[in-house]
């Protein structure tokens, strides 16, 4: 697959390096580059382009590079979690649904945004025997087909959590886990054990 990764981080380069690995092109184009560094990356991913890029910057990028990205597979990882570990898209549309407006003819999926940049370095990343699961949220079924197969081309599990305005949930969930991680040194993962399904909480009791 041809990649495109629009951003220089460490998410940038984790998800790349492992892509790379994997058999696939990747083009990395960074925001310190210019405008022309980063519609290269987005021209170049045919396949799929992630979006690496800070919440504060990339509705503005994907605004301005939304001919480009029209018909892409759109990988949106990004977390608009704000001071305090709020999310600052709280009572509106989600970040997500922010980046398919700016471009509506591309097709979103968001994904990758629960775990920390070395959890996507981990190759593969397998806890206690079981690999890493990633929520994906979109619309379109190819694209979300596109995104499986990197999923587990990372040695992951792909999991449906709806469509893209489902989203919300994605980032909501990870700006819990961000406060309970950095904010509160909490042991996050224990919110929820692995156990055979009993039923859900509001039918307990």
């Amino acid at each position: 697959m041809r990649i495109g990764i629009l951003g220089s981080g460490g998410m940038a380069d984790a998800l790349g390096t492992q892509w790379r690995r994997a058999g696939h092109a990747v083009y990395t184009g960074g925001r310190s580059g210019g405008d022309g560094s980063l519609r290269e990356a987005a021209r170049f991913g045919t396949d799929a382009v992630l979006l690496a890029l800070p919440y504060d910057a990339v509705v503005d990028v994907v605004a301005g590079l939304a001919d480009t990205l029209a018909a892409r597979t759109v990988i949106d990882c990004t977390n608009p979690v704000g001071p305090g570990f709020t999310l600052r898209t709280a009572g509106g549309p989600s970040a997500a649904e922010r980046i398919a407006a700016a471009a509506p003819a591309a097709h979103v999926v968001k994904a990758f945004n629960l775990c920390h940049v070395d959890v996507w370095r981990l190759t593969p990343p397998v806890f206690d025997g079981r690999p890493l699961a990633v929520p994906l949220c979109g619309d379109d079924e190819d694209a979300l087909s596109a995104v499986r197969h990197l999923v587990r081309d990372l040695g992951c599990e792909p999991l449906n959590a709806g469509g893209l305005t489902e989203a919300g949930l994605l980032e909501a969930t990870a700006a819990l886990l961000i406060r309970l991680w950095v904010g509160e040194g909490a042991d996050a993962q224990a919110i929820a054990p692995p156990l055979a399904p009993q039923g859900c909480p509001e039918e307990a009791g």
